[in-house]
């Protein structure tokens, strides 16, 4: 199955830097998987597996980035304080078991806390057709939206790569999107997951679990006093392996590599 391909392959394909140890990051997580990294001062792409960096697999929770733009552009919700009523029950079996999250939730909380149904009630309402229309505009994904359930972004057919990922966010810095510019400021007021003197980060966690397998992203960029740089962490496991730290290594991983680039302290 193409979604686990990278884990197969990881560790007899990874690309060494000379400046850079990726492998490190991580075997110290007993995970396989890849970051891809845009140094968008110097231009340049930075891999730990460039094969990996072009396979497709579910965004899973990292689509709310795209998803909170559409909701906004579409009229869907006013803005991101605007709650989304409980709806009084999520499948467990698929979504785990989040008793703190059921409840009324302004969709910023949602993106935050990656509330999942609550994406899934702005996603009835915004239709296959206008995904559709804006997927393609975005270039975002292989736009597979055949599956029948309105959570596609976690289940079924659709998907997108670690660079095609890192395009669209190059695209939300620079508010080259057909969004408007109110509704991606929006969004990058929501995407703040971290703040320092020296930097900041915007991101997004994803986790899906499909076909007995594990897949873990965290996408999003770090701007710097200098320069920017974006990044795509995925890594994967088989769901009968018992890796405790797995949704933590998502990040543990990619702050490694950021700080061996000085993007981060």
């Amino acid at each position: 199955m193409r979604a686990i391909i990278f884990v197969i392959a990881f560790f007899y394909s990874l690309h060494i830097s000379a400046q850079i140890d990726f492998v490190k990051p991580f075997k110290d997580c007993q995970i396989a998987g890849s970051t891809s990294i845009y140094d968008y001062k110097n231009k340049k792409w930075i891999f730990s597996n460039s094969t990996d960096a072009r396979v497709e697999t579910l965004p899973a929770s990292t689509f709310k980035i795209i998803n909170l733009l559409i909701a906004l552009e579409t009229g869907v919700i006013k803005d991101e304080n605007e709650a989304v009523k409980w709806v009084g029950k999520t499948d467990t079996t698929l979504y785990g078991y989040r008793p703190e999250i059921y409840k009324d939730m302004p969709v910023k909380e949602a993106f935050e806390v990656s509330a999942g149904w609550v994406f899934i009630e702005l996603a009835k309402k915004i239709g296959r057709e206008r995904y559709k229309h804006y997927l393609k505009l975005c270039h975002y994904g292989n736009q597979n939206l055949s599956q029948k359930d309105a959570d596609f972004w976690n289940f079924g057919a659709f998907a997108i790569s670690p660079v095609n990922q890192i395009e669209f966010l190059i695209k939300v810095y620079e508010e080259k999107l057909p969004f408007s510019k109110r509704n991606i400021e929006i969004l990058k007021r929501v995407m703040i997951s971290e703040t320092t003197d020296k930097y900041s980060i915007r991101s997004k966690t994803g986790w899906t679990r499909v076909s007995g397998n594990d897949i873990g992203w965290w996408v999003g960029y770090v701007e710097c006093s200098d320069n920017v740089y974006f990044f795509a962490t995925r890594i994967g496991k088989k769901r009968s392996t018992i890796n405790k730290t797995f949704g933590q290594c998502r990040k543990d991983i990619t702050k490694n590599i950021l700080r061996q680039l000085k993007a981060i302290e």
